[in-house]
């Protein structure tokens, strides 16, 4: 069985991987968001459905993105009150 101490580093590591995935989410979004000014500006004036589409396809993957800290943000929370509580 695993001590006290052993119990909270490995919570300490496995926050260390969320935070990290926190990053490249970040990153990701950042990028998502320069794709799309480059998406709006070639196609500027366009009313084709595809185009449409396209637009609402990458806010979706954005708010999706922002779903994903969210999730992780409650999940660190909930790891660390575990911690302190142990």
């Amino acid at each position: 069985m695993a001590s006290v101490a052993e119990v909270k580093a490995a919570i300490d590591a496995a926050m260390q991987h969320v935070q990290e995935g926190q990053e490249a989410v970040r990153a990701a979004n950042e990028k998502l968001g320069e794709a799309q000014l480059s998406l709006a500006a070639a196609v500027e004036g366009s009313g084709h459905e595809s185009v449409t589409s396209a637009q609402a396809a990458l806010a979706q993957a954005a708010t999706e993105l922002e779903d994903c800290l969210s999730a992780t943000l409650g999940a660190m929370e909930q790891a660390q009150q575990y911690a302190a509580a142990l």
